[in-house]
């Protein structure tokens, strides 16, 4: 088995493992071994524990896609930590659109039309 430069085996998977909160964010580089899954590298990196976030409710993605501790990894993939969000989008949405109601009649703008 050969290995590269960085001393680690050529067939070995390089991830970075991000993660951010209120308190603290970080990156982490890891490398793991061939089959390693999501759970694997916030394992190596130990991610959740930096995070800051209760490890029930932190959820992973790679390069922003959702995914689950066993998905498998890929050489070069970013895996994040995400958390909860703070509020729910659409009802901060629906209460900023009530507490501002637009005047009747709309926004007073033309609408356009398509040909």
């Amino acid at each position: 088995m050969s290995t590269s430069s960085g001393g680690r085996s050529a067939d070995w998977l390089r991830v970075t493992v991000a993660w951010a909160s209120p308190r603290a964010q970080g990156l982490a580089e890891v490398d793991l071994p061939p089959g390693a899954t999501v759970g694997d590298a916030v394992a190596a990196a130990r991610a959740v524990e930096c995070s800051g976030v209760e490890p029930g409710l932190v959820g992973f993605a790679i390069f922003g896609q959702t995914a689950r501790p066993g998905t498998p990894v890929a050489d070069g993939d970013r895996v994040e930590i995400t958390r909860p969000l703070a509020a729910d989008p659409r009802a901060t949405r629906r209460d900023r659109a009530a507490a501002h109601p637009l005047p009747p009649g709309g926004t007073g703008r033309k609408r356009r039309t398509h040909p």
